[in-house]
This record gives C-alpha cells, sequence and structure tokens, in this order.
C-alpha cells in the first residue's frame, strides 16, 4: 500500500472515531441531549420593533408566533406564565436577533393565551423531548387557544432582589417591586459621573444616580422604574450604544 493511501486511511480512522465518540461520555455511554430552559422577560412583538430594527423578522400578531435567537425553527416548546400557571405548548416559528434584554419574541395572541401582565411579562420557556406526544396550537378559535392548565410545577422566578423576601411572596413581587437597571461600576466616582453626563445628553433620560459601594467602588445605575416595561427602551437605547449583558435589580 502506498504511503498517500495509508495517510487517508488514517486521516478516515481518526474522522470515523472522532464522529462516534461525539454523543458519548467517558464511560463510553451515549450523552443524553440537554434540552434548553430559561426565564426571563418576553418581548411581545409591534410591526414598530421590526422598523425601528430591534427585531430583524416579521411576525402575525394574531397568530401563535414565536422567535428565538437560539432555537431552531419547528423546535417544540412550552411556554409557561409563572404568575397564574398557564402555558402554551407550540413551535419556534423562526430564529431572530433582538436584545439580550429579552428572553424571546411572541405575538400578541401568545401573550393573551398567557394572560400576560403587559407591564411585566415574565415567562419560563422549556424545550420538549422529541419523544414527547405534541400537537401545536394552531386555531383560529380563542378558547380552543386557552385549552391551557391551571395547574402545573413551575420554577421558581429567579432575579436579583436586593431585599431578598420570603419564597412565598416572590411571585407576587414581580408586579409590586420597582426596578433597577445597573450600568456599570468605577473605581472612582469621577469617571461615573463623567458616563452619567454622557448618557444624559445621548439617552434624553436623567433618572441616572451613583452609588457609593465602598471606598473602591462606584455604583452607576438607572431608575427606580414602576415596571419591566418602563425600563425597556432605555435599556434598548443603552444596548445600542455598546452596552450588553446589563443588570436588573429588583428594589
Amino acid at each position: 500500500m502506498s504511503i498517500k493511501k495509508i495517510i487517508i486511511l488514517f486521516i478516515f480512522m481518526i474522522s470515523l472515531y472522532s464522529c462516534a465518540d461525539y454523543n458519548l461520555n467517558k464511560d463510553g455511554l451515549k450523552k443524553e441531549k440537554k434540552y434548553y430552559l430559561s426565564s426571563g422577560f418576553a418581548l411581545v412583538y409591534n410591526h414598530k420593533h421590526f422598523l425601528d430594527k430591534i427585531v430583524n423578522r416579521k411576525i402575525n400578531n394574531n397568530e401563535i408566533h414565536i422567535l428565538h435567537n437560539f432555537l431552531k425553527p419547528n423546535t417544540s416548546i412550552k411556554i409557561i406564565n409563572p404568575i397564574n400557571s398557564k402555558f402554551i405548548d407550540t413551535k419556534i416559528y423562526k430564529k431572530s436577533t433582538y436584545p439580550q434584554f429579552f428572553s424571546v419574541v411572541i405575538s400578541e395572541k401568545v401573550a393573551r393565551i398567557l394572560d400576560l401582565n403587559l407591564e411585566n411579562p415574565f415567562v419560563e420557556l422549556i424545550e420538549i423531548k422529541k419523544n414527547k406526544t405534541f400537537v401545536a396550537k394552531k386555531s383560529d378559535t380563542f378558547d380552543e387557544e386557552k385549552n391551557v392548565a391551571e395547574t402545573v410545577p413551575v420554577n421558581e422566578v429567579k432575579m436579583d432582589d436586593l431585599t431578598k423576601p420570603d419564597s412565598k411572596n416572590k411571585k407576587k413581587l414581580i408586579k409590586k417591586n420597582k426596578f433597577i437597571l445597573v450600568i456599570s461600576d468605577f473605581y472612582y466616582k469621577e469617571s461615573a459621573n463623567n458616563l452619567m453626563s454622557d448618557l444624559s445628553s445621548k439617552t434624553n433620560f436623567n433618572s441616572y444616580s451613583i452609588k457609593k459601594i465602598n471606598n473602591k467602588k462606584y455604583r452607576l445605575f438607572a431608575g427606580p422604574f414602576k415596571s419591566f416595561n418602563a425600563l425597556k427602551t432605555l435599556y434598548i437605547s443603552l444596548n445600542e450604544l455598546g452596552f450588553e449583558n446589563l443588570n436588573i435589580y429588583k428594589e
């Protein structure tokens, strides 16, 4: 056998081994797929979001349409409103880009089915295993679409909380608490002041504040806001200026 053929055979064997090992763990057993799970605020679609390039895909607000920046089209999912435990089983309509501020983009029809509080549209999204029975809810009759469960186990609503209340009151606090948008921490107060002045002029927003955390840390934040929806516009403006992964706290 020629050297060239030996090299080709060697490369082929390495590739075959790599592919075979891709789905195996260290014990030689097949790895179980990790299904997607997230919780956060949904962006309820408006055509203005597309015109303003906040979302790069159009959807029909009269249909059950879901956009996601990670999950592929036709991925089976469950979206839950943890406040009232209503949920809907459907599929991802299209992939899309949108601010990281939001965990998912949903149509107005989905928001109605889940009976979301549009001021604080907090949802949980779970990818459904393929081997489970799945029928997407697609009907023109609202009552049929609203065939949702009133009792379903859900995870605790997770969000940074400055007050750390009892877990029994967490769900109610999504409606009652005010929100603070933390922009950045600084070693020098002067640096925080300079950025605050710059942002005030660029965002046309004046409710910025600086808090002394300790002798070596000053925190620039915006708010408080009465609801998540109230801080949404500012977050998008800051995102466009290059600020990403901004933290939201409940006051």
